[in-house]
């Protein structure tokens, strides 16, 4: 006969996610504060943006240089980026305590708070396939989040990990800078799904450094993962303003909440080994919730109201 302190032992050793370690859970509190900080953050960039180029009278789809230099004087630009600086360290601090794969989706609580805003500044009320679109961005991201708290578990990051995660960064950043530097008047999209990619790089790259840091391996691979992870977060951001020119912020939120998760979840999932217990369905799962809140950004590029109303559309309130 089985000993019962033994058989309690063996059921424990099998469970995963928030029933093995429910200190995991401090993380989503914190992401979703930080999603808060994230939403009132890209508004007054937004504004800060458009203000910039209304004073500079050139909107060609791409901020220039001195655009840029302009933003550091506008007040309502330096706060979105003082709130977007809280929100990142809110999103740190929910990585050093919960998986990649848990924490990072949770973000698109931003989408609705920042689809709110946006509605009461620039005056446009959501279209019905608007909302249906924010649903379903919301939605497959609720549902990865809800099998991801049962399934995700922490992994050791290996160098060499880490060194396939720089590479593939280094060809993406290259991709998109060729891209840019032939098109150079691409639209919303572009620069949104540009940012998203690059900042789920951003986000596993965080990851990763607070992980070694933990455990006590802090070495020049993880020195050039902070110099990558910098590099990154300039890149990322240029094309965020840029989108911002482009595009209201709720529609370059639903990118950066929807995207960046899905290829931060992406590079957990097949580098890092988050879900390696997680059984085939939830693998399904994950797949079916990401496409779902895919085809939600996608519609809500198609329907925003900011961005097929018929004539000539309210101006925003730019202070």
């Amino acid at each position: 006969m089985i000993p019962l302190d033994v058989s309690l032992t063996d059921g424990i050793d099998q469970l995963v996610g928030v029933f093995r370690d429910p200190r995991i859970l401090l993380g989503i509190p914190l992401a979703l504060l930080g999603a808060v900080f994230m939403s009132f953050g890209a508004q007054y960039q937004h504004r800060g943006v458009q203000k910039v180029e209304r004073l500079s009278g050139k909107t060609t789809g791409g901020l220039s240089r001195s655009q840029v230099t302009s933003l550091l004087t506008r007040p309502s630009w330096v706060a979105g980026t003082i709130m977007l600086g809280l929100a990142i360290v809110c999103q740190l601090a929910a990585l050093s305590v919960a998986p990649l794969i848990l924490v990072q989706p949770l973000g698109a609580i931003a989408l609705v708070i920042t689809t709110v805003l946006n509605a009461r500044v620039s005056r446009h009320k959501p279209t019905r396939q608007s909302l249906i679109a924010i649903a379903a961005c919301v939605g497959g991201i609720f549902i990865f989040v809800t099998i991801a708290a049962l399934f995700a578990t922490e992994q050791i990051v290996t160098s060499r990990e880490l060194l396939i995660i720089l590479g593939i960064l280094a060809v993406v950043v290259v991709v998109f800078a060729v891209f840019w530097l032939v098109v150079r008047r691409a639209q919303a999209l572009f620069y949104i799904m540009a940012a998203g990619v690059i900042y789920g790089f951003v986000a596993t790259l965080a990851k990763v450094i607070i992980s070694r840091i933990q455990a006590g391996n802090f070495e020049w691979l993880t020195l050039l993962c902070v110099v990558a992870l910098l590099g990154a977060v300039a890149v990322g951001a240029y094309f965020v303003q840029t989108a911002y020119s482009v595009g209201p912020p709720d529609l370059v939120i639903a990118g950066l909440t929807v995207i960046d998760p899905i290829v931060a979840v992406l590079i957990g999932l097949s580098v890092l080994g988050e879900a390696s217990t997680a059984p085939v369905w939830a693998l399904i799962g994950f797949a079916i919730a990401g496409a779902i809140a895919t085809w939600g950004v996608i519609q809500l590029t198609r329907h925003h109201p900011q961005l097929t109303a018929d004539g000539k559309p309210k101006k925003p309130r730019v202070h």
